[in-house]
């Protein structure tokens, strides 16, 4: 039965690797960036800043409005001869109004600038978020490799259990090994499946993860391409980080988070600057007294027709302190962005050097655990040996071989740690 389980894993997983769509660590950043949600909303928050920076456009342009009204009195009122007398009366008017915004203390101009400073960085915030989504699938990606190539090294254990349970049970019918090493051979393949068991259920949800970033269906059937360039040297962290300050999006990001801050103070500077306007008028009445004979309409529309020009200046003199306040508010805000920036330095400071450093451990890991390979298989190569002719005991065979899997086991967790940062490192130093 265990040997029938063993055969299956082996054959399922050679058929989901063969049937399934494969795909490349760019495919799969390509498309987890068109379709994560974090993205598309800092897409939505663009187009909302081109819609400030058009907002702020618009307030050069003038205002028109029109209106009409019509009203009806009735009962006792004054007489033109300043005496009271009972009448109905009906009258109608209209107008146009017009108003051009000559000089605004420069707030028209200075609210676009600070628009334009904002979808500066709106723009910077979605490459950012670009950025983040690029991390993860690329560390989701090397996890499924890792969980790939450990599946491997339990799939070469099971399979040496197997071989052994097997040469065990032609040793007993010859009557050369006590019936308990059988035993014990068997206890040691169910513990191999169960681990090989635990490292297919390891594999499926490693995918899973990655499928859930890419916002792919929970059924989805795909495979994943392996690495073909994975002998990368590790960059310095001085040249990254000094590569980063000028091209990570994050930190650009809140760079220009500053840049804005200062706008935002001019803005509200304006609020000392006076203001001048253009103002043009039209229009009619029409006044109907009942009992007396009125002029028509028409006459009266054209009687009663007027025009207006002027200008107007608004001179601020005391706000009771609320453009001091906005101006205050601003600086403030500047103060924050600016320790935000300070902040955003040192957390890609800190991740660099991190990187730099597990890429470092990585590789001396990684050198340790290849010779520990070699040197685990040699000796689990004699100790079989020297089991097969009696010179060694079972406990002896096993210990060598779990020794050798081990080191197995090491080596893959050390290479893939090691690919992960040098990918980090350059894709900070991109």
């Amino acid at each position: 039965m265990i040997m029938k389980k063993i055969a299956l894993l082996f054959l399922s997983a050679a058929a989901l690797q063969a049937s399934a769509e494969v795909w490349t660590l760019d495919d799969c950043i390509d498309y987890a960036v068109e379709h994560n949600l974090t993205v598309a909303r800092q897409r939505v928050s663009e187009q909302s800043g081109q819609l400030d920076i058009t907002e702020a456009r618009d307030a050069y342009l003038p205002t028109l409005s029109a209106g009409a009204s019509e009203s009806f009195s009735f009962g006792r009122g004054l007489t033109s001869a300043n005496t009271y007398a009972n009448r109905n009366t009906t009258s109608f008017g209209w107008n146009v109004n017009l108003q051009l915004p000559l000089f605004q203390g420069l707030q028209a101009y200075r609210r676009e600038q600070l628009a334009k400073a904002n979808m500066a960085t709106l723009v910077e915030r979605t490459e950012a978020a670009r950025d983040d989504v690029t991390l993860n699938v690329m560390a989701a990606y090397l996890q499924v490799l890792y969980c790939q190539e450990l599946r491997e090294v339990a799939e070469h254990q099971a399979a040496l259990s197997l071989t052994e349970l097997e040469r065990r049970k032609v040793l007993l019918e010859n009557g050369k090994i006590a019936e308990s090493e059988v035993y014990e051979a068997r206890a040691q393949l169910a513990s191999d499946s169960l681990t090989l068991v635990n490292s297919d259920n390891d594999v499926n949800l490693a995918l899973l993860d990655l499928s859930q970033l890419l916002r792919l269906p929970a059924d989805a059937d795909f495979s994943i391409a392996p690495l073909t360039d994975t002998q990368r040297s590790v960059p310095s962290p001085e040249s990254v980080y000094r590569h980063a300050l000028d091209h990570n999006h994050s930190l650009v990001a809140s760079r220009l988070d500053i840049a804005a801050a200062d706008r935002q103070i001019s803005l509200a500077r304006a609020g000392y600057l006076p203001r001048l306007s253009f103002n043009l008028g039209l229009g009619s009445t029409y006044y109907n007294l009942a009992g007396e004979i009125n002029p028509s309409f028409e006459r009266q529309m054209r009687d009663n027709y007027s025009t207006s020009l002027g200008l107007s200046l608004s001179v601020p003199i005391f706000d009771a302190f609320s453009t001091r306040n906005s101006v205050r508010r601003a600086k403030l805000q500047r103060v924050q962005a600016e320790l935000e920036y300070e902040s955003a330095q040192d957390a890609l400071y800190k991740s660099i050097n991190q990187a730099y450093l597990q890429a470092v451990s990585a590789e001396r890991k990684l050198a340790s655990a290849i010779t520990a390979v070699e040197a685990s298989k040699v000796s689990f190569d004699a100790m079989a040996v020297k089991y097969e002719y009696g010179s060694a005991t079972a406990t002896e065979f096993e210990q060598a071989k779990t020794s050798y899997i081990k080191a197995a086991a090491e080596e893959v967790q050390a290479r893939y740690e090691r690919i992960l940062r040098i990918r980090i490192l350059e894709f900070y130093n991109r």
